[in-house]
């Protein structure tokens, strides 16, 4: 297929991601649902999980396979968007006194269902199609552990302040133990790319770049946006601009050096000044980019997704295996662990339910693996099982803990340390 036959391909496809994802979103807002869900899952409706089986051929003709490239780069633009949108807000949201909790969380949401992930996966070898062809046991399932570590830190920001939780203390905990968690996966999985490759440079350019870019983000990114926002002969032209330049340079950097470009993006958007200037570039850059191109983001997931391999016994109950040591190892250690924090119950289990989604996170994940050649149509689709259920059970489970155990409408200001409580018992 050609360039010119490409491009007339690519709107009448865009159109179509771009009206279903905003119809099935429309209806899951009604149940209290974060638009973000609603993508998710019209990307799944798009693929062949529904719509290359009732209508195989009009699948193809929407997307073929030369499409499905341009449909990658596109959506990654949607995540970047995305994700400096979210940056932006975790530093309105961050609190103090809430580190030490915020690092036992994070330590216990990353540990325990990364040792049930990687267990599962060896109790299925030998028994479920689940395995890649010359990838050795340990990595696969090295990465089904890191993929149920994940958490969804944008869909945690997006929860929060679409609930108007942003004061909480289980909100501010979210956030800052949903960084932690997805920081330390995303240097896991750069590990685990470099045993499968045989190479160690993959996690040493990891850890050596995430340190050479934390100290350009703080010593020259700050300033740079500070006085370009701040700067009275620039235009809102100029702004957007620079910080497009800022943004994309740092998606570039942070995805050569294997932490992927979302989290120099959301680097970015914690340097961002808290002006009105900068809020009114962080709210055009990331409100139109997101609308419009993180839906082609879901949509390349949904082809890679085959919900009607799980048809077969043996994939299925190891898809419901994964649920459930996913919800175990994320909600009950992030629960456990914020209790043993000296955190009121209402608390904990708001942030072990906060922790627990996966979402979008989780399937940047597993396209990673999948073009890395880790991860099989089989694995995939178990995977993304677990980030959907995990993700849409959110709401319905804050909703009914709300109903349950209201946690008073106070701030962090207002709330003693955990380290006070403990040693008031």
């Amino acid at each position: 297929m050609t360039v010119t036959e490409l491009a007339p391909r690519f709107f009448i496809a865009a159109v179509v991601i771009l009206l279903v994802c905003q119809a099935v979103s429309w209806v899951l807002v009604r149940v209290r649902q974060p638009p973000v869900v609603g993508e998710m899952i019209a990307g799944v409706l798009l693929g062949p999980s529904l719509l290359g089986l009732l209508a195989p051929g009009l699948e193809r003709e929407l997307f073929p396979p030369a499409l499905l490239p341009v449909l990658y780069v596109v959506g990654q633009v949607g995540l970047v968007a995305f994700m400096f949108q979210a940056g932006h807000e975790f530093m309105s949201y961050l609190k103090r006194g809430i580190a030490s909790t915020a690092i036992t969380v994070s330590a216990a949401g990353i540990t325990v269902p990364l040792v049930l992930g990687a267990g599962l996966t060896f109790l299925a070898h030998g028994h479920v199609g689940i395995f890649v062809p010359g990838v050795s046991t340990g990595v696969s399932a090295a990465f089904v552990g890191v993929a149920l570590a994940i958490t969804a830190f944008p869909m945690l920001a997006r929860i929060i302040t679409e609930r108007g939780l942003a004061g909480s203390r289980f909100g501010s905990l979210a956030l800052a133990s949903g960084a932690l968690d997805d920081l330390v996966a995303w240097i896991l999985l750069a590990a685990i790319l470099s045993v499968h490759t045989g190479r160690t440079r993959p996690v040493l350019e990891a850890v050596g770049g995430a340190a050479l870019f934390a100290a350009v983000v703080v010593l020259v990114l700050r300033k740079l946006l500070d006085k370009a926002m701040a700067h009275p002969r620039m235009s809102e032209e100029a702004r957007l601009l620079t910080t497009v330049a800022v943004l994309f340079t740092a998606a570039w950097f942070t995805d050569e050096v294997g932490l992927y470009a979302v989290f120099g993006a959301f680097s970015v958007g914690m340097a961002m000044p808290r002006t009105v200037a900068a809020e009114r570039v962080v709210h055009t850059t990331g409100f139109t980019m997101r609308i419009l191109f993180l839906p082609m983001f879901f949509t390349y997931s949904g082809l890679n997704t085959r919900f009607g391999l799980l048809a077969n016994p043996s994939l299925l109950l190891f898809s419901l295996a994964a649920v459930i040591a996913a919800v175990v190892g994320k909600f009950g250690a992030c629960w456990a662990a914020a209790r043993l924090r000296g955190e009121p119950n209402a608390v904990a289990a708001r942030l072990g339910t906060l922790m627990n989604a996966r979402g979008l996170m989780q399937l940047i994940a597993l396209n990673v693996g999948l073009q890395a050649g880790l991860v099989n149509h089989s694995l995939f689709t178990a995977l993304v099982l677990v980030a959907l259920v995990t993700t849409v059970m959110t709401a319905p489970l804050l909703s009914l803990l709300e109903r349950r155990a209201p946690v008073p409408d106070t701030v962090e200001a207002d709330l003693p340390s955990p380290e006070a409580r403990l040693a008031a018992q």
